[in-house]
């Protein structure tokens, strides 16, 4: 007859007590070998994001945690950057450091800041781009340490597609000067500001003489090298601060913010002479050419840009009328 409430054997009294506690063990060997299982899961996170995760003691100046990216972006000592922030300060693009700085502090007042962005320099002398979120712990009790957390991803590829895109939608390809919407762009807020300031602003347009000809004779891939040439004649030549752009197939337009009617003349006439200079060879043959240029100034009756240009375009046509390479005021 079987026993229905057999009896512990009497070698093991405590043995509840016992499993008990061999469960609890075992519970907490389970917990620590998931609680490790989750530490190299986000170990191996940290490891694989290419952006910078870091904290930042705020009254006492020390970084208290930096994550593994900050050795691949900035190529410096995670190491020394903990045992001195001053390492993060050195390594900021020297122009960029005052907006760094301040926007960093502008978290205390705003609880993050999320539009930073600012240039570093690593280790081997790169200039990088960076977009560095930063937050504030808003349930810190009071008494509480100022920490400061951040997200600092490397932007250095999307700000150099931004730069090439903005080239590309300001410039003339052909001549890499500014093309005809970028030129008049940048025109009229010199003659709004000249306007305002009082100050004078010549206008000037040139357009190259016989150019059909050159195409005619010798060929379009040579009637492009004549653009070009012109147009490094024009960036050249021209006074810094001076505007410069192709604006029709073989005319350009310059235009001269601050310079009165006499030096306008001297800079197109300089302008006229480089131009005069320049030689092309095209198998034996040998060729120069000349332009026409239309030369004005800012009056007081001029409301907007389009009246100087329409006396420029008028001026270039009477040189062309008065025979070409010359320069005619209007």
């Amino acid at each position: 007859m079987v026993n229905k409430n057999p009896q512990l054997p009497s070698a093991f009294p405590q043995w509840p007590e016992a499993a008990q506690t061999l469960m609890a063990l075992m519970h907490a060997q389970g917990e620590v070998a998931r609680l490790t299982e989750r530490e190299q899961l986000f170990s191996s996170l940290l490891v694989s994001v290419n952006a910078v995760l870091w904290a930042f003691d705020w009254e006492a100046r020390q970084v208290l945690y930096v994550s593994p990216a900050y050795e691949r972006i900035f190529g410096r000592s995670a190491g020394l950057l903990l045992a001195d922030a001053n390492e993060w300060r050195d390594s900021v693009y020297p122009d960029d450091l005052e907006y760094a700085e301040r926007t960093l502090a502008q978290v205390l007042e705003k609880g993050a800041v999320e539009d930073r962005e600012y240039r570093i320099i690593d280790a081997q002398g790169q200039v990088r781009w960076l977009s560095d979120k930063c937050f504030i712990n808003r349930n810190a009790a009071p008494g509480d340490r100022v920490v400061i957390v951040g997200l600092a991803e490397d932007i250095t590829e999307k700000k150099h597609l931004e730069t090439e895109l903005q080239r590309l939608a300001t410039t003339d390809v052909l001549t890499q000067s500014s093309n005809r919407r970028h030129f008049f762009e940048c025109a009229n807020r010199e003659f709004e500001q000249a306007r305002q300031q009082g100050t004078p602003l010549a206008f000037l347009l040139l357009d190259i003489d016989d150019f059909k000809v050159v195409n005619d004779t010798y060929g379009h891939p040579e009637g492009d090298n004549v653009l070009q040439r012109i147009a490094e004649t024009g960036r050249a030549t021209l006074r810094r601060g001076d505007l410069f752009g192709r604006i029709g197939g073989e005319e350009f337009a310059a235009l001269f913010p601050g310079c009165a009617p006499d030096m306008a003349r001297q800079v197109a006439e300089r302008l006229q002479r480089e131009i005069q200079r320049l030689t092309f060879s095209h198998d034996e043959a040998q060729f120069s050419i000349t332009v026409s240029q239309g030369l004005t100034s800012l009056t007081a009756e001029d409301k907007n840009l389009d009246s100087l240009f329409a006396r420029a375009d008028a001026a270039m046509y009477e040189a062309k009328r008065q025979g070409k390479n010359r320069i005619v005021s209007g």
